[in-house]
């Protein structure tokens, strides 16, 4: 979550059933989001226990595909409408009916539009390119359509309508289902036969999809004093977890792959920091506001990712660049080059602050991020460190929007960090992204296509033929 978050309390494997509030106390951010994970677990569980890892209604069960062909080798497909459920994640592919305007005076009212189903080229999650080869559906025959759901936060800064305009600030975030309908060739699914079974084709897609959620990085972190910190009375002033700050640090995969070729980011307030863009013009970015602080602000110098809704959504990595110059009563800043995105503002473009610098030491900043170095502890700030295990070259390794979050605490002047018995930090998986899927259909021939949804009614989850 890139959320303005104190921490993360909710941990599952310690069976809590409830958050219960006591009289007098300080209600904290984190004990409301632990209240909410821990009914989203509960529910979802049921929902998986009863339906199975995904299922629709009997009778209206959404995502129904079929095969629409196109020309220039552009096909589509149609995505029908109703609900389904994955991992008890409910995913509504129904397509709102547009709304109907107030007519100018004397003329005849419009007829209001039937609302139409989602195909592949125009649903709402995916933002599917057909410039980009990869995009298209595969031109080959044949191929399984399947479902792709995850979880995502947006804010203020992505949908303005969550901002309260009487009160101006940001408030809450919001938890965003994104479910996509996506294509896989046969020859990633190890599958030659096109006739071949549901069975055989849910055992196909099952076994790929394992691969594609194993989690092969690890991460440890811990606070080491800095050796010239003799004296714990006497505080270095920039020392943010030991200064008056608690901060949660958010330490993410920017650049996927092995150690070799994997990248990484970090910020001191959990990725939070992020300005709306309102114009672009060349490497100028004219912003919506600016941080109310120093602590929330842009300086010459910080590191920024320019993204948008489309490329979150896509789970793709952002162009990092560096501020280089500020145009504080104009709301401007100069980029160190002219972003690749932001041109349509329809997609909402943002700029999110990340807080690593080029290191004095070791290998240098790989496309504005710092690279993985597996084996040894790495310096991130003020005694924070952190450990990436080496993973195994035939794993799955590092992919992009993978995170951690370490909490440091002035307290303690320490991190919140799991150890063993002997005060030795604990490695641990990234906290997400978590990536669900679900096989929707298999396209076996132009005038085939094999329904692979599965249905439930009152009794168990069937296959629909």
């Amino acid at each position: 979550m890139h959320a303005d978050l104190s921490r993360i309390s909710f941990h599952p494997e310690r069976g809590y059933s409830a958050v219960v509030a006591q009289q007098g106390r300080v209600t904290l951010d984190a004990d409301v989001n632990e209240q909410m994970l821990t009914q989203l677990l509960q529910h979802r569980t049921a929902l998986t226990d009863l339906i199975g890892q995904h299922g629709g209604p009997e009778g209206s069960a959404g995502f129904k595909i079929a095969r629409l062909p196109g020309r220039n080798g552009l096909d589509d497909l149609s995505i029908g409408g109703g609900r389904y459920y994955v991992a008890g994640i409910l995913c509504d592919a129904t397509r709102p009916e547009p709304g109907v305007a107030v007519p100018d005076e004397g003329a005849p009212p419009p007829a209001p539009a039937q609302p139409e189903t989602w195909t592949y080229w125009d649903q709402p999650n995916a933002f599917r390119d057909p410039e980009i080869p990869e995009d298209r559906l595969p031109a080959e025959l044949p191929y399984m359509v399947y479902l792709k759901v995850w979880e995502r936060v947006v804010t203020a800064a992505e949908d303005p309508d969550l901002r309260e305009v009487a009160l101006g600030a940001e408030t809450s975030a919001r938890l965003k289902v994104v479910w996509q309908v996506l294509a896989l060739p046969a020859s990633q699914l190890r599958v030659r036969n096109a006739d071949a079974s549901v069975e055989a084709l849910q055992d196909a897609f099952d076994e790929w999809a394992r691969d594609r959620t194993a989690k092969g990085a690890r991460m440890a972190a811990r606070a080491q004093r800095p050796d010239d910190a003799d004296d714990p009375c006497v505080l270095r002033p920039d020392a943010r977890y030991r200064g008056p700050e608690n901060q949660l640090y958010r330490v993410e995969i920017h650049e996927g792959g092995p150690a070799s070729e994997a990248t990484f980011t970090w910020s001191r307030e959990n990725g939070s920091v992020v300005f709306a863009v309102d114009e672009l013009d060349g490497a100028w970015a004219s912003l919506a506001t600016l941080g109310g602080d120093a602590k929330l602000d842009l300086d010459v110098g910080d590191v920024v990712e320019f993204t948008d809704t489309a490329r979150t959504s896509r789970g793709e990595p952002a162009e990092l660049l560096r501020v280089e110059e500020l145009d504080l009563p104009e709301r401007r800043v100069r980029l160190s080059a002219e972003p690749e995105l932001g041109h349509r503002p329809e997609l909402h473009p943002i700029l999110r602050r990340w807080d690593h610098r080029e290191p004095r030491g070791g290998r240098p900043m790989r496309g504005g991020a710092l690279p993985v170095e597996e084996g040894r502890w790495i310096g991130i700030e003020d005694g924070v460190e952190v450990f990436f295990n080496p993973t195994d070259p035939e794993g799955p390794g590092y992919r992009s929007g993978d995170h951690w979050l370490v909490p440091a605490r002035t307290a303690t002047g320490d991190v919140d960090w799991p150890t063993d018995p002997a005060d030795r930090p604990l490695l641990q998986p990234p906290l997400g992204v978590v990536e669900h899927y679900a096989p929707l259909a298999w396209v076996a021939s132009p005038e085939q296509t094999v329904d692979m949804r599965l249905t439930f009614g009152m009794t168990q989850p069937e296959a629909r033929r």
